[in-house]
């Protein structure tokens, strides 16, 4: 029984090697074009589905808003109003020490 099954699957897995049309695999990459190969001449079907691809993508394009600067605070903040003066940073005053020993 065992060499019976083994006999099935090793025909089953030569079969699949020789037709690539058993296989999903080998079957992709029989339609596959070559690299150098020039390019398959469509089908007036394939050019008018192309055209109106690129007439959907271009009325598309055209739905989108421009992009504005906008300004959320705008209506907070008035545009009249200067900037403020900078503020000047006190210098860090020296250590005020004691020569006194502080007591413990």
């Amino acid at each position: 029984m065992r060499v019976v099954l083994a006999a099935v699957i090793t025909a089953s897995l030569a079969t699949s090697v020789f037709t690539p049309a058993l296989t999903p695999a080998l079957a992709q990459q029989a339609h596959m074009q070559e690299y150098g190969q020039p390019d398959k001449e469509k089908t007036a079907a394939q050019k008018a589905a192309d055209k109106a691809a690129a007439d959907a993508y271009q009325r598309s394009l055209g739905a989108i808003p421009e992009k504005s600067s906008t300004d959320p605070w705008g209506t907070v903040r008035s545009n009249d109003t200067s900037k403020p003066a900078p503020t000047k940073t006190a210098k860090s005053k020296a250590k005020t020490g004691s020569s006194e020993a502080k007591p413990q």
